[in-house]
């Protein structure tokens, strides 16, 4: 990788990309699943047919760029900021020119110049996770914990389906001994055949957390074959799961959920329902919606995440933050 950044023939140089990503192949296949090995093959996986890499359709930027990521690969960093500081002033707006200019600062240990850089790489593009994930690993090193797990946290809300992010959230765990939450209310069973017996092994549930389960089930059916999709989403010709479904039909069992509560009378929930009282804790912060786009997140689901992160990027903060991520302790 690093000698492909050093050839000016950019033939040879996607040569040479594609021979690493062979050999990253190799390692995975004998068992090496580091988080640089997968991180890499992620990256090399998106490589065009060339192999080429473009920072800029402005061949000035791009020259500057491939002069200074060749220093880099050099270990030559201040030759590699003078050509990244060029790409900047021709284009102020290259995210990828300040994010490479911070991680240059930060290779040469001037880590004040180099968190200037991940922030205005940040400013440039808040919905990119890297300069985030480079900025929480700089922290990190400096044992600044607290200062990375924000970092990490903002990372996962810019690209919360990038498997990359997560890695270096399990990183960030390890090292602060602690783990990952992993969030999943459960999706409530369907109905059981009234003729057929109930098993030992699965006593009947009592009757009135079964009709919080027909309040998720009947928001579903209106969805999926009561026309709701199509009057949601007149744009879209195909049924596809969504995230106002989700929503509606976990807030309309939620809602059940809290009514039995209230009713001294109904059956309460116990330590063995503890996806249901999560599913209470996720309604009583209003945060339903973040746990259907991170824990839920299929294909349908994610195309619902951008507008909902332009209009409550706070709200996804909050859920990665209170439910997802432990504290330091």
């Amino acid at each position: 990788m690093d000698h492909a950044a050093t050839l000016i023939d950019q033939t040879a140089a996607g040569k040479e990309r594609f021979r690493a990503r062979s050999l990253l192949q190799q390692a995975r296949a004998l068992g090496n699943t580091s988080a640089l090995t997968l991180n890499l093959l992620e990256l090399l996986d998106q490589l065009p047919q060339s192999g080429d890499i473009q920072f800029s359709t402005n061949p000035q930027v791009e020259q500057a760029m491939r002069t200074g990521e060749a220093a880099f690969a050099r270990r030559d960093f201040d030759e590699a900021l003078r050509n990244y500081a060029t790409a900047l002033e021709l284009e102020p707006g290259n995210y990828t020119a300040a994010l490479f200019t911070a991680n240059a600062y930060d290779r040469k240990g001037d880590l004040a110049a180099a968190a200037h850089g991940y922030e205005r790489a940040i400013r440039i593009d808040p919905n990119v996770e890297t300069a985030y994930r480079y900025y929480a690993d700089m922290l990190a090193r400096q044992r600044r914990m607290a200062e990375a797990r924000r970092m990490l946290i903002d990372a996962a809300v810019a690209e919360p389906y990038n498997r990359t992010v997560w890695r270096e959230l399990n990183a960030w765990a390890t090292l602060n001994r602690t783990a990952i939450n992993f969030v999943y209310v459960g999706i409530p069973p369907p109905p059981k055949d009234s003729s057929q017996p109930v098993s030992r092994a699965e006593p009947a549930q009592p009757a009135d957390l079964s009709a919080a389960w027909d309040a998720y089930r009947a928001v579903k059916d209106k969805w999926q074959t009561g026309g709701e999709f199509q009057r949601r989403f007149p744009g879209e010709k195909e049924y596809r799961h969504s995230l106002p479904e989700e929503s509606e039909a976990l807030k309309a069992e939620a809602a059940a959920l809290e009514n039995l509560q209230d009713d001294k009378t109904g059956a309460q929930l116990s330590a063995s329902d503890s996806g249901l009282v999560l599913l209470l804790k996720l309604s009583a912060a209003g945060l339903i919606e973040p746990y259907v786009l991170f824990s839920l997140g299929d294909k349908g689901i994610a195309r619902d995440y951008a507008a909902y992160r332009a209009a409550h990027r706070d709200r996804l903060e909050e859920y990665v933050d209170k439910f997802v991520v432990p504290p330091v302790h």
